[in-house]
């Protein structure tokens, strides 16, 4: 295999808890390997206070990640974690729930991401790129992460909600400020997400108004006429009847399509990009192909994850994972980012090989929480990533890659910009 590793110097295992400082942020690879080496699980504190058990081995996080004992249901937690803290009428979602109501709720959202629905969205997805490549390409430069990862997701996102042309720009600002809240302003984060909510709350009443061949009135079918189908809005085969969405589950589910389906994606755009900057022989093997081959968007998948950790989940009764005792109601984090080079698993995992065989990453999850949007996720790495390689032959880092800025989040793995020549 070919590639560039991480070299810098890992911290100490016993420091656990002062992990998370810019360097960190930076590359966290190193210090998730030390912990990885030092042991299976580990009892650390956040930078916000918390303390969590992380577990750090492949075979031990894809276990967890399909364990029913581990709850994603905050009344199931000892009430220790902080975390990201949601209204109740954006709570009531998929990554807040489990079986029967997740259950309930992925089987009223299947067809939304199925292979039909996301198939055509490739014209809509290649047009896209292609608009906004044309609107950087005179300059010679860009910013790629405001100027195309940031702005591709949004309008793919929207167009399958049926979002306004004239709300994308605010709502994209919200997530932003929900992702990285301004470190001067303590409340932006809060503002943001009430915001949001309350745009969610609006679009929702006028999509039942005027309804549309979108997934959020689809959604409303479901809500309102109780069909089991959100495909049922535009498929008048399907018949009304099952299970219904509350009002609040509504709002979440699409806050929940909205959020998750625009921030992964800017991330999976942007860092894919960049290691493949940094590495020049991968590079050329993606460039081989029309657009990058399924075994190469796997591989960014599994290199640098959008999400670090998975979501936090808390025992239903004391258990054991890697040999160590976690108590009941304890917040359990399982690090994919360790488990997608651990060597256990994977040769050579630190790096970049673009063809690389049996690519079980844990980056979309596993078992009955495996990302319902991953087909969409999918979709757009790679005509994203492809329509850029494409259209700048000669595209390089305008920067070192020290010099790049990172979102101050250990969560999540994502580029603040991307500064590039072409």
């Amino acid at each position: 295999m070919t590639g560039q590793p991480d070299t810098a110097a890992p911290p100490r295992p016993s420091n656990a808890g002062a992990l998370f400082d810019a360097a960190f942020i930076a590359n966290p690879y190193p210090g998730f390997a030390a912990l990885r080496e030092a042991g299976p699980v580990h009892q650390i504190t956040l930078p916000d206070g918390a303390k969590v058990w992380l577990v750090t081995r492949y075979a031990d996080v894809r276990a967890g990640l399909a364990d029913p004992r581990l709850s994603l249901n905050k009344a199931n937690g000892d009430g220790s974690w902080k975390g990201f803290s949601l209204p109740p009428a954006l709570d009531a979602n998929l990554l807040n729930m489990d079986p029967p109501d997740h259950t309930r709720i992925r089987r009223l959202v299947r067809h939304a991401f199925g292979p039909q629905r996301i198939s055509r969205l490739r014209p809509k997805v290649e047009a896209a790129a292609g608009d906004l490549l044309d609107r950087i390409a005179p300059a010679g430069k860009a910013d790629l992460i405001a100027e195309y990862a940031g702005p591709l997701p949004v309008t793919v996102i929207s167009d399958l909600l049926g979002v306004p042309e004239s709300d994308r720009t605010a709502m994209r600002g919200w997530t932003d400020v929900m992702i990285a809240p301004p470190a001067d302003d303590p409340r932006a984060g809060a503002r943001a997400i009430m915001e949001l909510q309350d745009f969610l709350v609006r679009l929702i009443a006028d999509k039942r108004r005027n309804p549309g061949d979108d997934l959020l009135t689809a959604m409303i079918a479901a809500r309102d006429d109780g069909s089991d189908d959100p495909g049922a809005a535009t498929d008048p085969g399907n018949r009304p009847g099952g299970d219904r969405l509350s009002e609040e589950e509504l709002t979440s589910l699409a806050f929940l399509v909205l959020f998750a389906g625009y921030e992964n994606s800017v991330h999976v755009i942007g860092t894919g990009l960049l290691a493949l900057l940094r590495n020049p022989e991968q590079l050329a093997t993606v460039r081989e192909g029309a657009e990058p081959s399924s075994a190469a968007i796997e591989e960014l998948l599994r290199y640098e994850p959008p999400g670090t950790v998975a979501l936090r989940r808390f025992p239903l009764t004391e258990l054991s994972i890697g040999g160590v005792t976690i108590p009941a109601g304890a917040t359990v984090l399982l690090c994919v980012a360790t488990a997608n080079r651990d060597p256990e698993r994977f040769a050579e995992p630190d790096l970049l090989d673009v063809r690389r065989p049996d690519n079980g990453h844990l980056t979309l999850g596993h078992g009955i929480h495996y990302c319902v949007g991953a087909p969409l996720a999918r979709l757009e790495a790679q005509i994203a990533i492809g329509a850029v390689l494409r259209r700048f032959p000669r595209l390089a880092l305008a920067v070192e890659p020290a010099e790049l800025s990172w979102r101050p989040s250990f969560r999540t793995r994502g580029l603040s910009s991307l500064p590039v020549t072409f």
